[in-house]
């Protein structure tokens, strides 16, 4: 007679006794769950692990489905190898294919290919991927030395895989195949391909948009939104990345191998000054143009990006005079509430909206105003006793998150008015079918900043990111594309650089906890990286805003 051990499912509220050497692919089906979209993976002791996983002792399991960012992933990794068996299959083992984009609700995907045309090619390769997710077949995980694997990877021309994985030390690699072909990827799959229920491959520009389902509306594909910018901004990292001759994490970790690290950073921060100072050329080259308004999403590094800025403003001959958007918040009392009955702080209308357009059109027109400060102690608005006035060679530079709303300067003339986004929009990649996601790189630096200067933990931090996540899609990133310029705050050597902090703190959030899974995520895939030193890093770097060490003042 078998052995039985205990689960205790989340998803039944109830402990369940199955046979040992179940797999949670086979308790799934033994507990009936039946999720309307199926189970893409599971927390085990509030770890992610696959379908294919087996118990053989009692364990916690919440089975997770499309709808939560856990089993999105392993959805969107499982998609990723069916794209790629279907470029071997239809363009052959020499096509080269990268997954380097988050754009327009999708992923822009590179293809390298002998009689490539994005058109025809995106229509043979959807046909060949329905045949593949029809024909039902298993995602098989292979666990062998890593040498092995190395091997195999560099005989497929996948360089840039044999390169992560040399780099990694481990004794021993688990990858997964499809029919023929294999792959590598960071986190779990599914177990087979009838699982991907809704998908597809359209022509983007030059290369292809790989389409997901909506989580929020899992029976519709995410609706697409038009990013030019913001897939141009990803071109032009990715031109740098290139002339740096570093585009992945396995480049990266062997160029600091062979003594580069310097190099890197340096190139990496002159790249980022030089765009900083054509913005500002720009700026006093338009008289016209005397309210600058600077937006982003948290951890962007948005402050710093406008106090370098404002350094280049000087360096042109003009005075920047910083506003800050903090200062014209509303008494609490009279703060919009969110739908648990909280107060909304990132409402737009959390701002006075019409005291802070009175003021820019008064300074615009020559006039003397007294700006607001907001006391945070009492959340009441009062009196600042700070007079200021524009002469000829000033500008206004109001950093926020509402700062690029029409909202926000509603009655300010356009013509006066220079918008720019800044985000940290990571384009160096794992490999060429594991992009890192924009979020992670944010997410870090958010959880070293809050340790450093806010005394909050790791786990809190990482509790509270989903409900900012919410407040950036719902007030920051619908006006992104109304930039006239876009800036990049990520740079190549970064997660390197917070590796040596966050660590420490991932490690510390207890494995009892929700926030357990992400922050056991992130270190996992932290550990990918070569760690470097900070100490080379300039006192004005963006990155010096998180890590410390920075010249100005915060």
């Amino acid at each position: 007679m078998s052995k039985n051990i205990t689960i205790r499912c989340k998803n039944t509220g109830r402990s369940h006794r199955v046979p040992i050497g179940f797999t949670l692919e086979e308790v799934y089906e033994m507990l009936d769950l039946q999720l309307p979209h199926g189970a893409t993976s599971a927390k085990v002791n509030n770890k992610v692990e696959g379908l294919h996983f087996m118990f053989f002792n009692d364990k916690d399991v919440e089975f997770l489905d499309i709808t939560s960012p856990s089993g999105l992933r392993t959805y969107t990794r499982s998609l990723f190898f069916v794209l790629y068996k279907a470029v071997r299959d239809v363009l052959g083992k020499e096509a080269r294919l990268r997954i380097d984009t988050p754009v327009s609700n999708g992923y822009y995907c590179h293809l390298e290919a002998q009689g490539y045309k994005p058109a025809e090619t995106a229509q043979l390769l959807k046909a060949r991927m329905d045949e593949l997710v029809a024909m039902d077949l298993p995602f098989h995980r292979i666990t062998c030395p890593t040498d092995e694997a190395v091997a195999r990877f560099r005989n497929d021309g996948l360089e840039s895989k044999a390169k992560l994985l040399e780099g990694l030390g481990s004794l021993y690699t688990t990858y997964y195949t499809l029919d023929d072909t294999a792959d590598y990827f960071y986190g779990s799959l599914l177990i087979k391909t009838s699982q991907l229920y809704l998908f597809d491959l359209i022509p983007f520009g030059d290369g292809l948009l790989l389409r997901l389902p909506d989580p929020h509306n899992p029976d519709a594909l995410r609706p697409m939104v038009e990013q030019p910018k913001m897939f141009e901004v990803f071109r032009e990292q990715h031109r740098w990345n290139e002339i740096l001759g570093v585009t992945t994490i396995g480049e990266f970790n062997e160029a600091c191998n062979k003594g580069f690290t310097n190099q890197l950073i340096n190139v990496s921060e002159a790249l980022q000054e030089k765009k900083i100072a054509r913005m500002a050329d720009h700026i006093a080259s338009h008289p016209e143009l005397k309210v600058i308004l600077i937006a982003g999403p948290s951890s962007s590094g948005k402050t710093t990006f406008s106090k370098r800025l404002s350094v280049q403003l000087l360096a042109c001959g003009l005075r920047p005079l910083s506003i800050s958007t903090d200062d014209y918040f509303v008494n609490r009392t009279d703060t919009p509430r969110d739908e648990h009955g909280e107060y909304d702080f990132e409402h737009i209308d959390a701002m006075n909206t019409a005291l802070l357009t009175e003021q820019i059109n008064a300074l615009l027109a020559g006039e003397e105003v007294e700006t607001p400060r907001y006391n945070f102690e009492t959340g009441m608005s009062e009196r600042s006793g700070h007079r200021y006035r524009l002469g000829p060679n000033d500008v206004l530079v109001l950093e926020g998150i509402h700062a690029l709303n029409p909202q926000l300067t509603a009655g300010v003339p356009e013509a006066n008015k220079f918008k720019i986004y800044a985000s940290a929009l990571t384009t160096i990649l794992l490999d060429d079918h594991n992009y890192i996601p924009t979020t992670d790189n944010r997410l870090l630096r958010r959880i070293v900043r809050d340790y450093k200067y806010r005394a909050r933990s790791a786990q809190e931090t990482i509790r509270q990111w989903p409900s900012v996540r919410r407040g950036e899609e719902r007030w920051i990133f619908p006006f992104q594309e109304q930039a006239d310029e876009m800036m990049n705050t990520a740079l190549l050597f970064e997660l390197a650089a917070l590796r040596e902090q966050a660590l420490p703190l991932l490690e510390q959030v207890p494995e009892h906890s929700p926030e357990y899974s992400e922050a056991y995520r992130l270190r996992k895939f932290l550990g990918y990286l070569k760690p470097i030193s900070t100490h080379g890093l300039p006192p004005t770097s963006l990155l010096r805003e998180f890590l410390g060490g920075s010249t100005f003042t915060y």
